[in-house]
């Protein structure tokens, strides 16, 4: 397990300092997500359902970069510390700048979040995905990701009701095929993640988050403001 997680390190650690060419999109200018996490639990069943909304402009706001909706079946077997989806998105997304031309995309995932706490005070998250995709005008695609989130509560020991934390993660894509139709390819590399920010916990259950966040791609790195919303009932 420590192996695993020095290559989780390294991996995350060179990501984050890769270098990337600037082309087509404005990379000074800085986007905006609005996001709405969601989860819940069938009693005491270990199944359950999860979601997320998400409303991403290229710009601070009215440049639509995309409409993303999300939900899944969930299970947590008992006495283990791993949860399974399986679940579906609709996403809509809008081309930069001016134009209103939009793309749509049906996608189906399989994810397994691992979380542990480090230290007692250092909550981490491994989720692992894996999306079959369905782009409007091109061919069936899939694409791996994988995902390390660490939150550290600031003045209090754990992330319950008042507490003031410090939200970051890493996330890498990678595409398992290169040609997506006629005569087109995506490189091997899709895009990495790296968010930093600062969380309150309003209860137990319901978060908020404001956070920077830097999408690095083949052809642009580019920030964006996340504000968002984490509820669990």
């Amino acid at each position: 397990m420590t192996k695993l997680k020095s290559i989780f390190c390294v991996v995350v650690i060179f990501v984050c300092f890769s270098q990337k060419t600037m082309a087509q999109v404005d990379g000074n200018q800085l986007g905006n997500w609005y996001m709405y996490f969601w989860d819940t639990s069938f009693k005491e069943s270990g199944f359950g359902m999860q979601g997320d909304v998400q409303y991403r402009n290229w710009n601070f706001i009215g440049d639509l970069e995309q409409l993303l909706l999300r939900a899944g079946f969930t299970y947590k077997p008992k006495n283990a510390n791993i949860k399974f989806t399986l679940g579906y998105g609709h996403i809509t997304t809008g081309a930069f700048g001016d134009s209103d031309d939009t793309t749509t995309e049906s996608r189906i995932y399989q994810e397994v979040l691992i979380p542990h706490k480090i230290s007692g005070r250092f909550y981490a998250k491994h989720r692992f995905r894996y999306e079959q995709r369905f782009v409007e005008g091109q061919d069936f695609r899939t694409r791996y990701r994988y995902n390390i989130f660490l939150n550290v509560p600031l003045n209090k020991k754990d992330l319950g009701k008042n507490s003031f934390y410090l939200a970051l993660y890493n996330e890498l894509f990678i595409n398992a095929q290169r040609n997506i139709g006629d005569g087109r390819t995506v490189q091997i590399f899709d895009r990495n993640r790296f968010y930093s920010g600062f969380g309150y916990s309003i209860t137990d259950k319901l978060k908020v988050q404001l956070g920077h966040m830097l999408q690095s791609t083949n052809s642009v790195d580019k920030p964006q403001l996340q504000m968002s919303l984490h509820h669990s009932f």
